[in-house]
């Protein structure tokens, strides 16, 4: 088998450009603590790559950090699809 060569001195085709899609986000590797052992580990790993612990959505962690009023008009506005449902 053969190795691929490269020539370095020619110039880069278009297609050979990093996009900007490429470019790396905080938001891709943004970490958190692990709960058993500290390790800072990818916000969505499921399970920590040192003590081995598994990373589960506590229930009802949807409307913790939420105002009340947020709850509230959340709330209502299902309430008004509903009653907008309904034959009269």
């Amino acid at each position: 088998m053969s190795t691929p060569t490269w020539d370095d001195d020619r110039p880069l085709e278009d297609w050979e450009y990093p996009d900007e899609d490429d470019a790396d986000d905080d938001e891709e590797s943004r970490t958190k603590p692990c709960p058993m052992c500290g390790m800072d580990v990818y916000e969505d790993a499921e399970k920590c790559p040192l003590c081995g612990e598994f990373f589960t959505r506590q229930p009802g962690t949807a409307w913790r950090g939420k105002p009340m009023w947020w709850i509230v008009l959340g709330l209502l506005g299902i309430i008004a699809v509903i009653l907008m449902l309904l034959p009269f």
